[in-house]
């Protein structure tokens, strides 16, 4: 049971590292290009370049958990892993994918802002949700880990959802969802209790978003015990 969840994780990583390099590769870029511009280009009394991870690396976690379906858990079937190593294996990584990926970002703008500091920049600055608490280092990678895991775990019961239930079936389930997110928008509690939330929001919030979305993702195993190698439909 140890070896093949071992063997899993080298797989999932394996298997992940070249799309994680580009991914870096592109976002570091448009950073450095950025940083740049704004430098060369930008004065403090015209205006500001502003620039987030955030926006890249929570689209990239959403995708991530929808694509694991077929990429991760279908491949590791047709290899023999059992369903229960699979579980285990990808719950463990993709944590370790949520904060390893926010623990870099956070060390880039960290190097970033020093590097600015240093030079006098004022021109570049960086977007981030945890401005609305307390921006820095640590609390950036908590926000981070836990919105990230719980992308990857609600896209992943998107996922395995068209699997099991195929896109009719999927497809309205979505569907109630949405119509029940307009209701509440059009008669108001939805706005209510977002705002709510957001004003007594703080760091405990996010420690207890990454335990929900553990919780979640334990109830992934009732469609990841059921699932089979047939293609997505």
């Amino acid at each position: 049971m140890g070896r093949q969840i071992k063997g899993l994780l080298y797989y999932y990583w394996a298997d992940q590292r070249h799309n994680l390099m580009i991914f870096w590769s592109i976002l570091l870029s448009i950073l450095v290009v950025s940083v740049f511009l704004s430098d060369l280009l930008l004065s403090e009394e015209v205006g500001s370049v502003y620039f987030g991870f955030p926006f890249a690396t929570y689209f990239y976690a959403g995708i991530f958990g929808f694509l694991s379906v077929k990429e991760k858990i279908l491949y590791s079937l047709k290899i023999g892993a059992t369903r229960k190593n699979i579980f285990i294996s990808l719950g463990i990584f993709f944590f370790l994918l949520s904060l390893t990926k926010a623990v870099f970002s956070s060390m880039v703008q960290q190097i970033t802002i020093i590097y600015m500091e240093a030079v006098n920049h004022t021109t570049f600055n960086f977007l981030h949700f945890a401005a609305l608490l307390e921006d820095t280092f640590i609390n950036r990678i908590v926000l981070d880990t836990a919105i990230m895991f719980l992308l990857m775990t609600i896209s992943l019961i998107i996922g395995l959802s068209f699997n099991r239930f195929g896109l009719l079936g999927a497809g309205s389930f979505i569907g109630v969802i949405a119509i029940v997110l307009l209701l509440g928008t059009a008669q108001g509690w939805l706005i209510d209790w977002i705002v709510d939330t957001l004003s007594g929001i703080d760091m405990t919030f996010f420690y207890q978003m990454i335990v929900v979305s553990a919780i979640l993702y334990i109830g992934t195993f009732l469609f990841i015990r059921r699932i089979t190698t047939v293609k997505l439909k």
